[in-house]
């Protein structure tokens, strides 16, 4: 069968970037948030994956808002850091779950705020771990100049904020490489991404980049690095313990909203209703309100994540 002149006009608009192309849902252009209306979104590279887990906990919360005049709630997703920061500024989203360095430099851009820590899988700190080849001969970080390591993608906090960050903090410069076949210069450590955590293991087990760095619970996850990978490999750094996801709200939400908001979450974990939501909502198992210790250590993750956006992306 024959494509239609405008369906050919929209496959053409597809490629030439202006729609995302099929099985994406982005919104180009979305409106102010309505009254009565509270938007979540959220940064994906899969809205349609991504979209579920976001409308059972909206569909939890909302109810529970109407003493603040909260009717309904949308979903909207971001392509990338800077469309969210955007959608958060010009009041296009209420609330946005976030890993916690993407998080605290949205809040950061936006004018938001912290508004509660996302515990997930029954933790809610973790750090990260920089690991190599035991046989490599690497052993510290001054050892990765003119090597090479992998991260997963540009908004892991736990696989690129906060290892790079502690790279920048060791004196050890960082420039991208085009691929794992690349090599950097003599004094800097190159990196790529590998798109996923088990990748990244793999990559650094057979060869193809000299460390790799991700979670402590990914470095204990079988699935994802087994034991026959791990033994031949050795953690040569490890950073400061930190959320493992956090929930920001814009500067547009009245006091009122973001207090009631605070309240159904904190309160989520205890509700027997809401044990469906968080359980599609990404394996939550609640939220946590963040003490003065953490935000202390959050406000040093938003410097190392400000480091890392201002000499390396």
């Amino acid at each position: 069968m024959s494509a239609t002149p405008a369906r050919l006009a929209c496959l053409l608009l597809a490629f030439l970037g202006f729609f995302p192309g099929p099985g994406a849902a982005w919104e180009p252009d979305p409106g102010e948030v309505a009254d009565g209306e509270l938007v979540l979104g959220r940064i994906s590279d899969d809205p349609r994956r991504h979209h579920d887990p976001l409308r059972a906990l909206l569909d939890y919360v909302v109810p529970r808002m109407r003493s603040v005049g909260i009717r309904r709630g949308r979903v909207l997703m971001a392509r990338d850091f800077q469309q969210m920061a955007s959608y958060l500024r010009r009041g296009r989203v209420d609330w946005v779950t976030e890993t916690a360095a993407t998080g605290l430099l949205l809040a950061e851009r936006s004018g938001g705020q912290v508004l509660v820590g996302t515990e997930r899988n029954g933790v809610a700190m973790y750090r990260s771990l920089i690991f190599a080849r035991r046989d490599s001969g690497i052993r510290s970080l001054a050892d990765l100049r003119g090597r090479s390591i992998a991260f997963q993608n540009p908004q892991s906090t736990s696989a690129f904020y906060a290892p790079a960050a502690t790279l920048l903090d060791a004196g050890v410069e960082l420039e991208i490489l085009l691929s794992p076949k690349d090599r950097p210069r003599s004094d800097a450590t190159g990196y790529v991404f590998a798109q996923s955590e088990s990748n990244i293991g793999t990559w650094v087990h057979k060869r193809l980049v000299d460390a790799g760095a991700f979670s402590n619970l990914d470095w204990n996850d079988l699935g994802r690095l087994p034991e026959s990978m791990r033994a031949d490999l050795v953690v040569i750094a490890e950073t400061p313990d930190f959320p493992r996801g956090l929930e920001i709200v814009g500067s547009g939400m009245t006091a009122a909203r973001v207090e009631r908001l605070r309240e159904v979450l904190l309160g989520a974990a205890a509700d027997p209703a809401a044990r469906e939501a968080l359980r599609r909502f990404f394996g939550t198992d609640g939220f946590f309100a963040i003490d003065e210790a953490q935000r202390a250590g959050l406000q040093r993750l938003r410097d190392s994540a400000q480091q890392v956006r201002s000499r390396v992306e």
